[in-house]
């Protein structure tokens, strides 16, 4: 008893979850048979043969918390210590996919099950709350220096905060350099006025003295409205003036009176604000949401009934290591000055910036996705089924936004999902022994849409002329017209090796590989002398252009089409890609133009499922059940 519990307090956390599921699983199971069992019989066997219903059955016991455990008998789990449960051999699912779970109607209406539509979102993006503070726009700060070096006899401006304009005077210098140019320039206009009434040589040098003097003045800072006051005094100044070269609101005040400085140091930091900086903290999950351009509203607290507005200017390329947030950046406007750095706001991120949306991302309810991991798994209504039919499927999912997730990839438009019950389909799956959550494959497993690269539709459209090109090669292959197919894949090469990506570098070396394949295969069809050998390199081709649209998704604005001949190669089987819903067969042309069949239509910015996925998943599931495995 003490082992069985010590076993039971090793359960992961959502297994209460489970074990609940299970045992209300395991009353709709039964009502499922009750429901059967209370149908009328049917006609008596014929004399001398056993009627079906007489037939003893088979019973198996399994564990409701490790249901890939199967005894002939009762007893307690070898795994988790649990009492076994009895299950019948004769439910009539035994040649239900793995993947399936078929409940009567009375069962849905226990369960509770609940669907929703797959639904495309109505807006071009969704609004993002984020939080930020008021900072002073950078691209306005300046520095006020000192033009001549000296000692500060007296500061005008005291106070960080205060504003200043264009010509203040801010500080008052000594300066023993000015005092002599000062005293220079007062004894060239004298002898200028000596001079006046000599020869003309001699005024021409005077004046040729006192332009000079001046221009050292005007080389050390000095305006020239302070010029023409200091040639009319009577003696040199013992202070100058410093004035300010722009307006602005001082940030920092560095000088102090009393202190020497030299030329160029600075005595004040100021910026306009007239125009702030609005820094925003966006999560990782956020930032797939926001572009550069997108429209902002801020809310800053006090001025509740005045609405402030702005556009997403920057985006931080790199996170804070320590906060996990890249910051975002608003200009907005600030005439009256009611902003004032330091500030909090609530800022609202509305939509994308694009204007034209090519396919708007689907949308789930965010109670439909049951999660194992990075992993995600939904039920989805079989349509046009005898009874409630429901398959678990593992689909790829974008952050969650206002109660929805985006689907990346695993799901179509308008197929149903459970939003309701889901835990409980998952529990009578894995009293079945199918493919549920607990035998979905590990994070560290290959598993459906895990080399997915999440791209944008612009991202997505640099692949446009490549796929474009390739759908000409097929079509002249179907039409037997090789010296058609030749030029397009001549001009396939060309694209291809012209076409880049800016993505992380495990996505660029992905269409590295793809690339550098297509443009072989393509070189040689543009080289081979018979059509027969130009289809051996275009079922390369294919097999590349495939591996484009599991990795990064279709680029067109029309859907495509996966196609597959079975007699392809000596009845190998190859398959392609096209755009029209017809066969067109590109390995046989006219021969057999309708031979084959359509393996799965890939929407715009949709992926195609990898083919081998299925099987591998498959197989990591009957290993566990092989080895006992469970989570």
């Amino acid at each position: 008893m003490a082992l069985k519990k010590k076993m039971i307090q090793k359960v992961p956390w959502f297994s209460a979850v489970i074990i609940g599921a299970a045992g209300f699983s395991t009353g709709f199971f039964f009502a499922n048979k009750t429901e059967t069992e209370n149908k009328e019989p049917d006609e008596p066997a014929p004399d001398g043969e056993p009627a079906e219903e007489n037939k003893e059955e088979e019973t198996v016991w399994s564990c409701s918390m490790c249901p890939q455990v199967r005894s002939p008998e009762p007893g307690l789990c070898p795994i988790c210590g649990m009492d076994l449960i009895p299950l019948s051999s004769a439910d009539g699912t035994s040649d239900l996919p793995s993947e399936h779970v078929v409940l009567s109607d009375r069962a849905k209406i226990l369960a509770r099950i609940r669907t929703a539509l797959v639904r495309q979102q109505d807006e071009p993006g969704v609004d993002v709350r984020l939080l930020g503070r008021i900072e002073p726009n950078e691209s306005t700060y300046r520095s006020v220096t000192a033009w001549t070096g000296g000692r500060i006899d007296r500061l005008h401006v005291n106070a960080t905060g205060q504003r200043i304009k264009k010509g203040q005077v801010i500080a008052t210098l000594y300066s023993p350099e000015m005092f002599s140019a000062h005293q220079d320039l007062i004894l060239a206009k004298k002898q200028l006025s000596a001079l006046r009434a000599g020869t003309a040589s001699s005024r021409s040098a005077a004046d040729a003295a006192l332009a000079a003097i001046q221009d050292r003045l005007r080389l050390l800072g000095v305006p020239n409205e302070d010029i023409a006051r200091m040639a009319e005094a009577k003696s040199a100044w013992q202070q100058i003036p410093i004035r300010t070269p722009f307006s602005g609101t001082v940030l920092e005040r560095i000088a102090t009176e009393g202190a020497y400085v030299q030329t160029g140091a600075i005595l004040y930091r100021v910026a306009d604000l007239s125009s702030v900086w609005v820094q925003l903290d966006a999560y990782e999950s956020d930032l797939p949401r926001l572009n550069v351009g997108q429209q902002v509203t801020l809310e800053v607290e006090g001025m509740a009934t005045q609405g402030f507005k702005g556009k997403v200017g920057f985006i931080d390329p790199t996170l804070d290591p320590l906060r996990r947030t890249a910051s975002v950046r608003v200009v907005i406007r600030n005439r009256k000055g009611k902003l004032r750095p330091g500030m909090f706001v609530q800022a609202t991120v509305h939509g994308s910036a694009e204007k034209t949306v090519t396919k708007r991302p689907l949308l789930i309810p965010a109670s439909a996705p049951i999660f194992t991991g990075r992993r995600s798994i939904v039920y989805v209504e079989v349509p046009d089924a005898d009874a409630p039919t429901y398959e678990a499927r593992v689909v790829r999912l974008g952050p969650l936004s206002q109660g929805f997730y985006p689907v990346i990839a695993g799901l179509r438009s308008q197929e149903r999902v459970v939003e309701h019950g889901a835990f409980v389909l998952d529990a009578d799956l894995q009293i079945r022994g199918g493919t549920s959550m607990m035998m979905s494959p590990d994070d560290k497993q290959i598993a459906d849409w895990d080399d997915v690269v999440v791209m944008t539709p612009q991202e997505r459209r640099a692949f446009r002329p490549l796929m474009a090109a390739y759908l000409k090669l097929q079509t002249a292959l179907a039409k037997d017209n090789f010296e058609g197919a030749k030029r397009h894949a001549r001009q396939l090469g060309q694209i291809t090796r012209s076409t880049t990506i800016r993505r992380p570098n495990v996505a660029t070396l992905r269409f590295r590989e793809m690339s550098q394949m297509i443009r072989q295969h393509s070189e040689q069809l543009w080289r081979s002398e018979s059509i027969g050998v130009a289809r051996v390199d275009f079922e390369n081709i294919s097999a590349n252009i495939e591996k484009l649209l599991q990795t990064f998704g279709n680029p067109m604005a029309f859907p495509v089409r996966q196609a597959y001949c079975p007699m392809a190669f000596n009845d190998q089987g190859a398959s392609w890609i096209q755009k029209s819903d017809v066969i067109a067969n590109a390995y046989y042309g006219a021969e057999m133009l309708l031979c084959g069949e359509i393996r799965e239509t890939i929407a715009p910015n949709a992926y195609l499922k990898a083919p081998k996925r299925q099987a591998e998943a498959e197989a990591t599931v009957q290993a566990k059940v092989a080895k006992g495995h469970h989570h």
